[in-house]
């Protein structure tokens, strides 16, 4: 494994490029995360996010600069409690934390196949993303050796980013080896656990394919626990789901901070399950109609969206059905669905609705 300094000094920044072009200002901010200083480590962070990981997506310097991240973590300045700065992301934790995460999410990147996407790329970006990608897949064990270690430390927060980021890591196939020392390990934990970090633990485990705690004594947990693919053929893992969507807005507040491995609001993975675990409309009016009431247009694609196209899988009859009607009422009533917002009407076409309100609430 090579040292923080090596890395700086051996990488041809200059030659290798970001979301934003040439990776030669990299060297900078990337000492900048052992300056002690909050303001510029905030700022470092930011970097990693909109510049280096930027939406996730890999580029030549990604896999030095993750590298870099990893080399670095057990540094004692990384105790500093800091905040990124980046607008959407006010969160102070330690630094030694954020970057967990953040690697976390380079591993997410990293394991994900160019081949599927399903819209046009250009060949050339394409291929420079498929070395970007060889190039960090290549890093996880190291990555993973250095991140591993924290998964016992006495910081909660750090424990926790841990392990997000080993559930990322161990995802990819070639360190498949190391689930089940790791998942022992956590489960070894569990029972002194806080609620947030045993959800973290359901996760983890869960993803790779060991479903655990849905029996835990807290709601939140169950409910994490309950939306994992290895609980699909679990009619108690089901129940979970609609106990959780009995109050959707609720169910994102079941616990006090979202585990890193999630990424978006619970609400999202409980409807997503949902959907797996049925084959009705009839079947999920309930935990549709509460949906319907209290979500809004800027997030059609992660829960309401997806469950128009249930409720009219072939466009609408000549007369809606009771559970339609219940449904597509309580979206119209809802101000906060309507507005200016192009995602509502590609969804709505999908269902063969008509896409303004008046038109819809014609069909009632």
């Amino acid at each position: 494994m090579r040292t923080a300094e090596e890395i700086l000094r051996d990488t041809r920044w200059d030659e290798l490029a970001h979301a934003y072009g040439s990776a030669a200002d990299a060297p900078e901010p990337l000492l900048d995360l052992l300056s002690e200083n909050e303001e510029a480590a905030g700022n470092a962070l930011g970097y990693l996010d909109a510049a280096v990981l930027h939406q996730g997506s890999v580029y030549s310097a990604t896999a030095p600069a993750a590298e870099y991240v990893a080399a670095i973590l057990d540094d004692p300045r990384l105790s500093l409690p800091c905040e990124s700065a980046l607008p959407w992301d006010d969160r102070e934790r330690p630094l030694r934390a954020a970057l967990l995460e953040w690697l976390g999410e380079f591993a997410d990147s990293v394991t994900f196949d160019p081949d599927s996407y399903e819209f046009e790329v250009d060949p050339e970006e394409l291929e420079e993303e498929a070395e970007a990608l060889t190039a960090g897949r290549a890093l996880l064990p190291e990555l993973f050796e250095r991140v591993a270690p924290f998964l016992d430390d006495a910081d909660p927060a750090v424990r926790r980013a841990a392990t997000g980021a080993v559930a990322n890591l161990l995802s990819a196939e070639e360190l498949a080896a190391h689930r089940a020392g790791v998942a022992e390990r956590l489960l070894r934990a569990v029972r002194d656990a806080s609620p947030l970090d045993r959800a973290g633990i359901a996760l983890t485990l869960g993803g790779w394919g060991v479903p655990v705690l849905l029996d835990d004594e807290h709601p939140g947990v169950r409910a994490y626990a309950a939306v994992v693919a290895a609980y699909d053929d679990d009619p108690a893992a089901l129940a979970e789901v609609r106990t959780a969507l009995r109050d959707p807005a609720a169910a994102d507040d079941l616990l006090e901070d979202t585990p890193p491995q999630l990424g978006m609001k619970l609400r999202f993975h409980l409807v997503a399950a949902l959907l797996r675990r049925t084959a009705t409309f009839d079947e999920i009016e309930a935990e549709a109609v509460a949906i319907a009431r209290m979500t809004n247009a800027y997030i059609v694609d992660n829960d309401w969206g997806p469950l128009l196209v249930r409720a009219f899988p072939d466009g609408p009859a000549a007369a809606l059905t009771a559970a339609q009607h219940r449904f597509l009422g309580a979206l119209v009533a809802n101000d906060g669905c309507w507005g200016k917002i192009g995602n509502r009407d590609s969804w709505l076409r999908k269902a063969g609705l008509p896409t303004g309100r008046d038109a819809l609430g014609a069909l009632l």
